[in-house]
């Protein structure tokens, strides 16, 4: 069974990734083109460095070549926001992408971009499972690579200066060149390494990379920044005295930012940072968009502008559509994916990297005092996560409890209203709120709590956790 969640279809590599379910859903792309007559333009795919996404890559794109359709296949390991720019920049209906973002290691899968660089939202998933459903494995039919080569049904490319060229045209290249700053990156052994080492050596500042090879396995660890996986990029700019540290998530949508004390900067303080930079210093004008998991923190600063913050369920489509309809300047979520207006409809690490390194450039202030000055002008919140793993009995028991009979626990604080949009959340009237749902990329149960002190979201998620017997 392929199904997409918030992030596109993921499963463990041969369990549910297999070459057979990859060419299944290479087959029914086929299918989803031609009834939409597009299969002339050809599609695009690119691949990350987890196990077997080159070799995924190559059995979707014979399964085009022997159905006619010209496949573009990116030969070297990619940012999965480069397929989606190339996607935008030439005009395409279709790409692909090989990857399991920020997963386990044991984990591939596949993101689906539609027309304009987007993630492909609901309605797009469904119809590519519906055809799913209707192909049978006898169904499939693949072309030798090299003959499919060799009749130019499959075209090796390697867009990276494009997408660079893009970037460098965004970002003030000119006032970092100006500064002499000194970075530290830590790709999570996945692949930013190469794009934002060029972009940050061309605007001529000190780079340090850590964990920069192609390991499959990540190290041992989840390719996702954090405070937990973050040690060692903390301990690098501490100790070397770097500006900033830059890590990004194993297909660089995400980005996680170690500041000049060495003090990790959580996704939702990004946000603020950047749509604060944004609108004070660089006099942009316009709402930001959160998803329903992300702090509300976004919404002052936007109030303290004249602007609105609009909130989507999680998924990054729901951001890059609302975006579009409200033409808001900054859209992101708290796991680390963000895109600005004029870029693309997605999420960017290596552009979001780029940004910051602008600002401090820009404002002449480092990280920690930027952030000091939000703090002064809007306060602080204490945002506590919790994920929970559980069997598909629990499951059902829980989702029984808060989506069905719409069950919460009793709270200590006065509730202002509940929403069930995307999970259970409620919102207090401190300002404070919880949501409790299920990830559509992982077997998790998310508990977000975001309130005035840490204490008293620690204790939010606490009572949640005896409610559903966590």
């Amino acid at each position: 069974m392929i199904e997409f969640g918030t992030g596109g279809w993921r499963a463990i590599i041969g369990d549910e990734f297999t070459k057979a379910n990859i060419q299944l859903l290479a087959r029914a792309m086929v299918e989803k083109m031609k009834a939409e007559q597009v299969e002339d333009e050809g599609i695009v795919i690119g691949y990350d460095r987890r196990f077997l996404a080159k070799e995924a890559m190559r059995w979707a794109a014979q399964v085009f070549a022997a159905e006619g359709i010209t496949a573009y296949l990116i030969n070297r390991s990619v940012p999965t926001p480069l397929v989606m720019y190339y996607v935008m920049s030439h005009e395409m209906h279709y790409g692909m992408m090989v990857t399991a973002s920020h997963n386990p290691a044991i984990y591939n899968g596949i993101k689906v971009f539609t027309h304009g660089g987007r993630d492909a939202n609901e309605e797009q998933t469904a119809e590519i499972e519906s055809y799913i459903h209707k192909v049978t494995a006898d169904y499939v039919v693949e072309m030798d690579y090299e003959v499919a080569k060799e009749a130019g049904k499959i075209v090796e490319i390697f867009p990276l200066n494009e997408y660079l060229d893009s970037i460098i045209q965004a970002v003030d290249m000119n006032a970092i060149r100006e500064k002499n700053l000194r970075i530290a990156l830590d790709p999570m052994y996945g692949v930013s390494e190469t794009s934002l080492n060029m972009l940050l050596h061309t605007a001529r500042c000190d780079v340090k990379t850590i964990h920069e090879r192609h390991d499959t396995l990540f190290g041992g660890k989840l390719p996702s920044p954090s405070a937990a996986t973050l040690r060692s990029l903390q301990n690098t700019v501490v100790e070397g005295h770097y500006d900033i540290g830059i890590a990004t998530d194993g297909d660089a949508d995400r980005i996680g930012i170690i500041d000049d004390t060495g003090r990790f900067l959580h996704s939702n303080e990004i946000l603020v940072v950047l749509y604060y930079y944004l609108t004070r210093y660089k006099g942009w004008t316009g709402p930001v968009v959160r998803n329903i998991a992300t702090t509300h923190m976004l919404d002052k600063v936007a109030h303290r502008f004249g602007q609105e913050c609009y909130e989507v369920p999680v998924g990054f489509k729901h951001i890059s559509a609302k975006m579009t309809e409200t033409n808001a300047i900054i859209g992101g979520e708290s796991s680390g994916g963000l895109t600005v207006q004029g870029h693309i409809h997605g999420k960017d690490g290596i552009y979001a990297a780029m940004l910051l390194v602008e600002m401090i450039a820009i404002t002449g202030k480092k990280i920690s005092e930027i952030s000091k000055e939000v703090e002064e002008e809007f306060g602080s919140n204490y945002m506590e996560e919790r994920d929970y793993h559980f069997s598909r009995e629990k499951k059902d028991a829980m989702y029984h409890l808060l989506m069905e009979e719409k069950q919460v626990p009793e709270l200590p604080y006065e509730v202002d209203h509940l929403s069930y949009e995307d999970g259970s959340k409620v919102y207090f009237k401190n300002g404070g709120w919880v949501i409790s749902r299920f990830s559509g990329t992982e077997p998790l149960l998310r508990i977000f709590c975001e309130m005035p002190t840490q204490e008293e979201a620690k204790t939010i998620c606490d009572i949640y956790a005896n409610f559903l017997d966590l």
